[in-house]
């Protein structure tokens, strides 16, 4: 008899065998069946194998027309424990739910509004907020991928409120910089309140979940470590889950936060997936957002921005009435010496992405990957790999550095003063943490604050904490430079009312933390007219016009997805005469199609 069921312990499913199955026609067809569902799919003993129940729940459909070719009777010839037959219920009903989307069910907008008046929900929500939710509230399951600014979190509130019956809970999966954004949407929606935000976090966890609180947060890597506690919580009672950023988990199951994610898929009541970015690499960022809402529905690159489509909404930047950017792009010759020590670099990269190609093994992206930012790091700033350059090649690196600080790096901190001192705050960029803390540095005379990783959070009225610095930047007239690392600054930070000029002097292949770095300084509460301009910073022949090119296609594409015209890159050239004389080893968000672009450009071989 074959038996199928739910092991809560690992949240996975157990289908087993008799040993008097062993001759039975079916049973290799099981086992082919179930076993190239997965990747974690694993025999246990002789007679068993298991998977990750939200795998398990995917193949419902061809499980079924197993079943049913070889005639075998629920009782007879299979069993379904009864946990497990309650998950495939929900599931069933979730499938049922995906359907109604298709057919374009929404709610009415004067219910929503009622209802939203009638728990208290003191926001009044914008026409294309109030669009939105009534498609996010009539499903159990859906996404919102509106740009920053255009209210996302409010939205998710909205949408948890109309849905909430007595006792729910709502758990918000989110990047720890973003926690206080939640905090301060909570308190305005909720004014009359007194609910705040558990933060679920290290030894507190257990307790805090004890004392079930109705709303709670918890960052995705801290989500990765406790997922043993958390997901019998959700399972245990009813609760929404939200996660916010969800771009976050586009590595998919093979890396550990993803997993721990997708185990928690079948038990929320409600579950909304948020992100401007959603897709930041490819169409295949998007399976893992739309396995978490929806296991039971499969989905492959081919067809998963089709399947997303009736559960997502979309506030782009034109609805916003936001007045456009202006994206220029200055490029730079490198120095003689400078572009001598780029071709020796070069060379090892293109050995690299070559044997990575071949082989696609994680060691060998690793090795790819830390050149890449080498590489990177070179042409912003040469000092950076000052030791190493000089064990490579004695001598020369003293020679490049006898001629300054790189074109890029003095450009920028000259193009910096001369903003200041036509009166704008400055916004700077840098990948590299030794970047963003040099150019800070250099212009203190400007006020110069600066954030990246090793910046904790904290009080604002405390000067060293990246809160702090943010305050001194919007409040302190002496303050006119801000450096930042896209990684540690690109989410929940707005500065749009104090700045509006933004210098790149260096970009990885992320297209989502450039995207959302320039939404700093360009999102809703910009006056009619108020000009934005971005300024990326390259040299020329080097290996910045392959991450411009790389940026620009994953844009484009992420824009065809999303149907959304507004969303793309073109930098205008800049005038040479407009100015006047006076960490991540997986190599920033690179992927292999960015490997294939990056060896033709390093091998010289002209773009089609």
């Amino acid at each position: 008899m074959l038996r199928f069921s739910y092991r809560a312990t690992d949240q996975r499913a157990l289908i087993a065998w008799d040993d008097a199955d062993v001759d039975r026609p079916w049973l290799p067809l099981a086992r082919a069946l179930i076993s190239s569902a997965s990747a974690e799919a694993q025999g246990e003993g002789g007679n068993a194998i298991s998977l990750p129940w939200w795998n398990f729940v995917g193949l419902r459909a061809q499980i079924n027309q197993f079943l049913q070719s070889f005639n075998m009777c629920a009782g007879q010839d299979y069993l379904i424990d009864t946990l497990a037959s309650e998950l495939l219920r929900q599931s069933a009903r979730n499938t049922a739910s995906y359907k109604n989307a298709i057919a374009g069910e929404k709610l009415d907008e004067q219910e929503l509004v009622e209802k939203l008046q009638a728990a208290k929900f003191a926001r009044t929500l914008k026409a294309h907020q109030i669009r939105n939710v009534c498609t996010l509230a009539s499903l159990p399951a859906g996404a919102t991928f509106s740009v920053p600014g255009a209210g996302k979190t409010t939205e998710a509130l909205a949408t948890f409120t109309y849905r909430r019956q007595p006792g729910d809970r709502l758990l918000i999966i989110a990047p720890k910089n973003a926690f206080a954004a939640w905090d301060e949407q909570l308190q305005e929606c909720f004014p009359d309140s007194n609910d705040v935000f558990v933060r679920l976090r290290g030894s507190n966890i257990s307790r805090a979940l004890h004392e079930d609180p109705p709303f709670m947060l918890i960052s995705y890597q801290q989500m990765a470590l406790s997922r043993d506690l958390i997901i019998p919580h959700v399972a245990r009672h009813r609760v929404h889950v939200f996660l916010d950023e969800s771009h976050r988990i586009k590595a998919g199951p093979l890396r550990k936060t993803a997993q721990a994610v997708l185990s928690l898929s079948q038990f929320p009541v409600g579950k909304l997936v948020m992100s401007g970015t959603p897709m930041p690499q490819s169409r295949d960022d998007l399976l893992p957002q739309f396995s978490f809402l929806y296991p039971e529905i499969p989905a492959t690159a081919d067809n998963v921005v089709e399947r997303m489509r009736p559960i997502y909404v979309r506030t782009n930047k034109g609805e916003l009435g936001l007045p456009p950017v202006t994206h220029l792009r200055k490029s730079l010759p490198m120095s003689p010496l400078q572009l001598e020590l780029y071709r020796f670099m070069k060379s090892e990269v293109a050995r690299q992405a070559t044997e990575y190609l071949s082989d696609r093994g994680r060691q060998a992206f690793r090795s790819l990957g830390r050149s890449v930012m080498r590489l990177l790091m070179f042409v912003s700033h040469p000092a950076l790999l000052s030791r190493e350059i000089d064990f490579a090649k004695p001598g020369l690196l003293a020679a490049v550095l006898a001629e300054g600080k790189g074109p890029k790096m003095n450009y920028v901190l000259h193009r910096a003063r001369e903003l200041a001192r036509q009166g704008n705050k400055v916004l700077i960029w840098s990948s590299f943490r030794n970047n963003v803390e040099y150019i800070a540095d250099s212009l203190q005379d400007l006020g110069a604050v600066y954030i990246h990783g090793g910046v904790d959070a904290g009080d604002e009225d405390d000067d060293g904490t990246r809160e702090g610095k943010i305050k001194r930047f919007h409040d302190d007239e002496n303050v006119r430079v801000m450096v930042a690392n896209p990684a540690a600054a690109s989410e929940g930070v707005s500065l749009h009312t104090v700045c509006h000029h933004a210098l790149y002097l260096d970009r990885t292949f992320n297209a989502a933390q450039f995207l959302q770095s320039m939404d700093r300084i360009h999102r809703l509460g910009l006056p009619p007219g108020q000009a934005t301009t971005i300024e990326v910073v390259e040299c020329s022949g080097s290996i910045d016009e392959t991450v411009q090119w790389r940026l620009k296609t994953k844009i484009d594409a992420m824009a065809a997805a999303l149907n959304d015209t507004t969303l793309q890159i073109d930098p205008i050239p800049m005038d040479p005469e407009m100015i006047d004389d006076d960490e991540d080893w997986s190599g920033g968000g690179m992927d292999a199609e960015d490997v294939q672009a990056l060896l033709r450009d390093l091998s010289g071989i002209p773009r089609e």
